[in-house]
């Protein structure tokens, strides 16, 4: 039966009705000299399915991967009377062939295939599709479920309801279709001026001690996100939000949150009890171009483990439990995610769902997790994502990189950013225990970015990289009596001058040499003040200035320790002469008033065993 099911496809006019003859039948079309003729009845679609079937590598039809790439799937049509309700079958199924010899899979026989490979070209590579400029509006719309074009003998459980559809619509998002309802601004954020600055901000704010974070996840508190975010150039991405009721979906902190992470994944903070401190790394970059520590903050984040970035969507539960042994690791995503990234044109913009779809046609491949039936959202039972279509590209690999991309990439300056609330996009997930969700992660809202030039020379496209120009805000002088007048401070310029100067007035300043010896003693260096405020005044420093950094450098030095010593209280005060003259002894002790002597801890078993051989003991603590 199958055999005359496909010989009734062919433009035979006397078909035999032996089994053998039917088989010769059919290889002289898809074999012989007829089958060119035969490949001119498949449609553009369908022909484009043979092709990319051939020159893949694997020479298996992959249906998710074509229709990324062109946004539709062929129409294989019905198989006779086992899948009658498709209508009737079209020329595509004698090219390519389901049955159990490859599991399944739609497949090019190879000796077809060979075929093939004389006459059909190469598909084309798959591109990055971008625009110039961004749309004056994003449209509102809800997703309606488009029965009509649902391949119903694809699937031979479709009822025709609404569960069936909105489960095949999960898997082949092509055929959902979107309604306008309405229309609303979209929020653009041009993130490479800001971060230039940011990162300054934010290492002198570790250098002041502000940044507590969690001695167990490293994460940043509340109160340092929310203070944070008040004190970044251009703020977060979302105004703060607060929950009216606990079930309320509400976007938390997005930058205030990556920063305190990108920064210790570079080694330029570490934690020191709860706050952040400097690094003798994180030193060097407050006077080392933004650019070059923003470019290391990347680096580093691509291969850090701190944080798996998929943690954050934490609707999806499981992740931290019973699922977490089955989680890839991200440090094996995100390069995969750059790869792809480094195809995009610098300085135009990328739609989000395009650049998915890229990534998916072209191969960029990954996992989020190897168990999804360990993750699920709401009920472990009934809400796993192992249940078909909940755990498609768009729930897992999508949700990933939508929050590497808005969370780290933007935050870093290396994407130009355009954005509406994520309860604003329409769903793109379907099942069990989402039905009151605003949305699934609140990274859902990123529809567009940019590549700019910082992302360019950040991901190795560029060479070098000419800084943008951040306009210069402050304008000062510096008076002999150590006052410095200030107006139009940045905040990290702000936090510069509060390490070194008391703070007078609004707009007057003081250098302190306590403030200045506490700089120094903490790893700071003084040369940093010196040009901040020599190339803001107009002036040269007066003198009394240039002596103030010569002998604050210098006595601020003139100070070193050698270690920890123990203090020792002698009987009387000739035993503490004794111990400190004698020739045992003088070399490992010193005197430390009439009946005291100091011993460096270090030292602590070779002086008593000295003291003994002198005459001497001493109880042990």
């Amino acid at each position: 039966d199958d055999l005359k099911a496909r010989t009734a496809l062919l433009p035979a006019e006397n078909v035999p009705g032996r089994k053998g003859e039917l088989v010769s039948l059919i290889a002289r079309y898809l074999i012989g000299e007829k089958l060119k003729a035969l490949w001119s009845q498949l449609n553009e679609v369908q022909q484009n399915a043979v092709r990319e079937t051939i020159y893949s590598s694997n020479g298996i039809f992959n249906v998710q991967r074509f229709a990324a790439k062109y946004g539709a799937l062929p129409s294989f049509g019905g198989t006779g009377s086992r899948y009658g309700r498709g209508g009737a079958p079209t020329v595509l199924r004698l090219f390519l062939l389901d049955t159990s010899s490859y599991g399944g899979y739609k497949v090019v026989p190879g000796d077809m295939k060979a075929e093939l490979l004389k006459f059909v070209t190469a598909p084309a590579a798959p591109s990055v599709r971008s625009v110039e400029t961004l749309p004056e509006h994003f449209e509102l719309t809800k997703i309606k479920y488009d029965f009509s074009q649902v391949d119903k003998d694809d699937d031979d459980d479709f009822d025709g309801d609404e569960d069936d559809v909105s489960s095949y619509a999960a898997r082949t998002p092509e055929h959902v279709k979107f309604v306008k309802t309405g229309k609303t601004d979209m929020q653009m954020r041009e993130t490479e001026r800001a971060a230039l600055q940011d990162v300054a901000t934010v290492l002198r704010l570790i250098e002041r001690g502000k940044i507590v974070v969690s001695d167990k996840t490293l994460q940043p508190s509340g109160a340092t996100q929310k203070e944070l975010a008040k004190l970044l150039r251009d703020g977060d991405f979302y105004e703060e939000e607060v929950k009216k009721n606990k079930w309320d979906d509400i976007v938390t902190p997005i930058k205030p949150f990556a920063w305190p992470m990108l920064v210790q994944a570079g080694k330029l903070a570490e934690l020191h009890g709860n706050k952040l401190a400097l690094t003798k790394q994180g030193r060097a970059a407050l006077s080392a171009p933004p650019a070059e520590t923003l470019k290391r903050l990347w680096d580093s984040w691509l291969k850090s483990k701190m944080l798996d970035e998929f943690n954050r969507i934490d609707v999806i539960k499981g992740q931290h439990g019973k699922g977490k042994r089955g989680m890839t690791a991200a440090a094996n995503r995100r390069p995969v995610i750059q790869s792809a990234l480094q195809q995009c044109p610098v300085n135009r913009w990328v739609k989000f769902q395009d650049f998915s779809r890229f990534m998916q046609a072209a191969s960029y491949d990954f996992q989020v997790t190897r168990e999804p039936w360990d993750l699920y959202i709401s009920d472990a039972n009934y809400g796993s994502l192992d249940y078909e279509g909940a755990a498609g590209w768009h729930v897992l690999q999508g949700r990933y990189i939508l929050c590497l991309l808005f969370e780290y990439a933007a935050t870093l300056g290396l994407l130009d950013v355009a954005y509406v609330h994520p309860s604003m996009v329409p769903h793109d997930f379907d099942s069990w225990g989402t039905d009151d969700l605003d949305f699934l992660s609140q990274y859902d809202g990123l529809l567009y970015f940019r590549l700019n030039p910082l992302g360019a020379y950040c991901m190795g496209l560029d060479e070098s990289y000419t800084p943008i120009g951040i306009e210069a805000k402050a304008t000062l002088s510096v008076l002999p009596s150590l006052q410095v007048n200030a107006s139009g401070l940045s905040l990290d310029e702000a936090l510069l001058l509060e390490t070194w100067a008391e703070k007078e007035s609004d707009t007057v300043w003081r250098l302190d040499r306590d403030k200045a010896f506490n700089a120094i003693e903490s790893g700071s260096n003084i040369a940093e003040l010196r040009e901040f405020l020599a190339a803001r005044d107009e002036q040269e420093l007066p003198d009394t200035v240039v002596a103030f950094f010569v002998t604050t450098e210098r006595n601020a030095r003139a100070l070193k320790q050698k270690g920890n010593a123990i203090l020792i209280e002698c009987a009387n005060k000739e035993l503490a002469e004794l111990l400190a003259t004698n020739e045992r002894t003088k070399k490992l002790c010193l005197r430390a008033g009439d009946k005291h002597i100091a011993v460096k801890e270090n030292d602590e078993e070779a002086f008593r065993k000295a003291a003994h051989l002198v005459g001497y003991g001493m109880p042990r603590v």
